[in-house]
């Protein structure tokens, strides 16, 4: 199983060049860049190459996908990227109605066929906000994924969490769906915005990770935290939790 590390999580412990050297001295296989890497794609593919990590999926802006589509495929094929990632909403563009909520949909089916045929997968990650019950009654994410079979989906376990959801059932629901998952725990509070490193949080991982073994398209596992007061900490906790739980499920 591929590790990845999600790169937002280090935003504030620059340079590139000591991240990427503690997450590959860490033991992960790759990287999964954000937008703040894309002005200089080429540098940052080069010392990705020079420590060895692999840059297989990326956050990719809904509003840079729709707009500027071929700059944003230029800069996946610069990094080597094969899975965008539909990454996260601003407040004002989240629906709220089912007719917003459709609209969305077609819009990111529009940008499978197009991702396809540029070479692309197209994956959406949820946040909590598409766990709202819309006026109909049904919930954001399940119009999101219901409007294109192809559009694959980054399940974020930590959000799922935050949202009062139950993982395991969404796993199971979408299991032909999910090609990457992102692992953190939630615990409330003002201290690192409420997150929790995995396997230091409340939630019982093992279930999960048993589960993450019947995925047949799982490919990405990828290390996250939205606010880590310490990066080392983060990334060392995170592949020795990652490493004991897929050992005890067979995973790895």
């Amino acid at each position: 199983m591929k590790t990845l590390l999600q790169l937002y999580s280090a935003r504030n412990y620059q340079p590139w060049e000591g991240v990427l050297a503690q997450t590959a001295a860490t033991g992960f296989t790759g990287v999964e860049p954000f937008a703040a890497v894309f002005d200089h794609a080429t540098a940052f593919r080069a010392l990705a190459d020079r420590n060895a990590l692999a840059l297989p999926a990326a956050h990719v802006p809904l509003k840079l996908l729709e707009e500027q589509p071929e700059q944003a495929f230029d800069v996946c094929h610069t990094l080597g990227v094969e899975l965008i990632v539909v990454p996260w909403l601003p407040e004002e563009a989240r629906p709220t109605t089912r007719a917003a909520a459709d609209d969305l949909g077609r819009r990111l089916a529009v940008l499978q066929r197009r991702a396809a045929a540029s070479g692309f997968r197209l994956a959406y990650h949820n946040h909590d906000f598409e766990f709202i019950t819309l006026e109909d009654g049904s919930l954001l994410m399940e119009v999101l994924l219901g409007a294109e079979p192809a559009i694959l989906w980054e399940a974020d376990i930590g959000w799922l969490i935050r949202a009062g959801q139950d993982p395991l059932a969404w796993l199971d629901r979408y299991s032909d769906r999910v090609v990457s998952v992102h692992l953190k725990d939630y615990v409330g509070g003002e201290s690192e915005g409420g997150w929790a490193d995995l396997g230091y949080g409340p939630t019982d991982y093992r279930p999960i990770f048993s589960k993450l073994t019947r995925l047949p398209k799982l490919d990405y596992c990828v290390a996250e935290h939205d606010d880590p007061a310490d990066f080392n900490r983060f990334v060392r906790r995170w592949m020795e939790s990652f490493r004991r739980l897929s050992q005890a499920a067979g995973l790895i």
